[in-house]
């Protein structure tokens, strides 16, 4: 990725004990790094992106992230820019069937 660099991640299938939700969810847990320049960066802690993937017949989506501080799991309210979201689908839809 161009400025989220990807040094982690784990994915896991959401179970739905309801049946409610449409298709399957996946949650993931992304390491990044970004760049010094970024206003994400803190030198003092490392960041992690949790995406919720829908994945519905053939559709795969994004439908929440949030950045957390990794040290003390405080969410961060930034988001990502139209491009970034486009690499972290990319990213998920690659590797979605991973999960357990």
């Amino acid at each position: 990725m161009d400025f989220l660099k990807i040094t982690s991640y784990e994915v896991e299938k959401i179970k739905d004990p309801t049946g409610i939700i449409t298709g399957d969810r996946y949650e993931f847990l992304l390491g990044i790094e970004v760049p010094e320049d970024d206003e994400l960066f803190d030198e003092d802690s490392s960041l992690d992106l949790r995406v919720i993937l829908a994945v519905v017949e053939t559709e795969e989506r994004i439908v929440q992230y949030h950045f957390l501080n990794r040290s003390n799991g405080k969410v961060l309210d930034f988001g990502l820019e139209e491009e970034e979201e486009v690499e972290v689908l990319a990213f998920c839809k690659e590797h979605y069937n991973e999960a357990i």
